[in-house]
């Protein structure tokens, strides 16, 4: 019997190397894709299938799922939506232009790749679309309104779509990681550099004293990080249950976040959250 397929987006480290990592020593056949071509390449020299694919290139998505499905005779079995930056910052302080930026990278380029394979998995009676939340799906925190309405966003579109798809053989699943070793927080700086005029900002001190520093000193990991492999133990249960959950919590704070949510009000919650 062949392998099963899945295409893994953004491999290039963090949960997208683990995912492709820990799916292959599984037995699946896996598409470990990248957006750049440097990493495709590495990715390669260690053996993996690794188109390039860069969710603000929409042509580089369709290209990229056009030569899994030669590679594969033209099934997929599962996509696992994972690629996205973040952009740290004061609502007030974000440009529009950067909104949109960030809502190409997290929201519109997964969409696209969705909407490609939802075609191929509906003719072949089955699939599984995963898509890598975050607590910042279910919860808010100050500075972090840009990535939290990209996963606001990813949560209604993927609620919606599981509603729509019931019946086809095809699942969407959500996973929630909370904090989670990765590049993020260093790859966030560029974007943050880039379109953030804190400097000028009616709250320069709060950047300063707070935002800052969190960006620029390494203090170690989170008091509830875990490893990339967290989620990918969450990632095999959405992959080969053969009734998947509708979603998946990783870490303590997702859990937290989850139960605040329901109990709390308003105004209670927001207080939890200012904290």
């Amino acid at each position: 019997m062949s392998s099963r397929t899945i295409l893994i987006t953004g491999c290039s480290s963090g949960i997208g190397y683990a995912a492709a990592v820990g799916l292959r020593a599984r037995g699946w056949r896996v598409f470990a894709a990248c957006r750049q071509e440097l990493d495709c390449a590495r990715l390669r020299d260690e053996g993996f299938e690794s188109p390039r694919l860069d969710y603000t290139d929409a042509e580089s998505i369709i290209t990229a799922l056009a030569d899994v499905l030669e590679a594969t005779g033209g099934t997929l079995d599962a996509v696992f939506n994972n690629g996205a930056y973040a952009l740290p910052g004061l609502v007030e302080d974000l440009p529009a232009e950067a909104l949109r930026e960030i809502f190409e990278a997290n929201f519109f380029g997964w969409h696209t790749l969705t909407r490609a394979v939802i075609p191929v998995m509906r003719a072949q009676g089955h699939g599984r679309i995963i898509q890598c939340s975050s607590v910042l799906g279910l919860v808010v925190k100050p500075w972090r309104g840009a990535y939290a309405a990209t996963k606001f966003a990813l949560e209604g579109l993927t609620d919606t779509m599981r509603i729509e798809l019931r019946g086809t053989g095809i699942h969407t699943v959500l996973i929630e990681p909370g904090p989670i070793t990765s590049k993020i927080r260093s790859n966030s700086i560029p974007h943050f550099e880039r379109w953030l005029d804190w400097e000028n900002s009616a709250r320069a001190a709060d950047y300063e004293n707070e935002l800052a520093k969190r960006l620029y000193n390494d203090t170690g990991p989170d008091k509830f990080e875990l490893p990339p492999e967290a989620v990918v133990k969450k990632l095999v249960r959405a992959l080969e249950a053969k009734r998947p959950r509708p979603r998946y919590y990783v870490t303590t704070p997702t859990y937290l976040g989850g139960i605040l949510r329901r109990i709390l009000s308003t105004r209670m919650l927001d207080k939890a959250l200012e904290r």
